[in-house]
């Protein structure tokens, strides 16, 4: 009959059953541990699968005290970009990163001044873009004990497929789907300027909307908006 699993307990395993009743414990079911077996090695195939943000904590001196294997990869994969140097302990741009952070907890004492603040990089090629995202951790202390979290991300898709969106999703004009793709490239305003043939100002106008249409108020929040489609 389909649709029909039959399972015969021998003696044994019908005693076993009932004394464990008797000792208020729940008697062992074979298909509910073979379905949760298959749960279980679902879940861990998609974990294996998804790659989440590397981690990094560090004192406000950029000393590190904590990094996952994510952070190592992510910043082997960054300092051979940049320098070519895989075995850097820390890129400059994570450093860079870091050193503005403590400055801030020299300012931002209170754990509460951090509830609301990120501090934002979009970094590396741009076509495998890295989000930098760091925070401070303030001490009552001081700022000798006071720490730095970052967490490295790959954002994004191929620079191609991420264009293909960006102008309906964010009714952006022609001109300003261009201005985005040369943001997508690291590109300054006079650098676009003389590309697209105009000025700075007009560069920069068509910043300002983009920010407008991408609810966001730096050029790293346009990356960050663009590249997470």
């Amino acid at each position: 009959m389909a649709g029909v699993i039959s399972l015969t307990l021998n003696e044994p395993d019908k005693r076993r059953s009932a004394d464990a009743l008797l000792n208020g414990a729940q008697p062992c079911n074979p298909m509910k541990s073979m379905v949760d077996s298959s749960l279980n090695d679902f879940t861990q195939s998609i974990v294996g699968r998804r790659l989440g943000p590397g981690i990094l904590i560090l004192t406000s001196s950029t000393q590190v005290l904590y990094k996952d294997r994510r952070a190592w990869e992510l910043c082997a994969e960054i300092s051979n970009r940049s320098t070519g140097m895989a075995n850097a302990v820390l890129p400059p741009q994570v450093v860079e990163l870091c050193e503005e952070i403590a400055k801030l907890l020299q300012i931002w004492t209170d754990a509460k001044d951090w509830e609301q603040i990120r501090i934002k990089r979009v970094i590396g090629n741009p076509d495998r873009p890295i989000l930098l995202c760091g925070l401070g951790i303030p001490d009552r202390h001081g700022l000798q004990q006071s720490r730095i979290l970052v967490t490295l991300e790959e954002i994004g898709r191929r620079r191609g497929a991420v264009i293909e969106q960006v102008k309906d999703i964010f009714h952006l004009t022609e001109r300003e789907v261009t201005v985005v793709q040369n943001l997508l490239k690291g590109w300054t305003n006079k650098e676009i300027a003389h590309e697209l043939g105009v000025t700075e100002q007009t560069v920069k106008e068509h910043i300002k909307h983009i920010m407008a249409k991408t609810k966001t108020t730096t050029r790293t929040g346009i990356l960050v908006q663009v590249l997470r489609l």
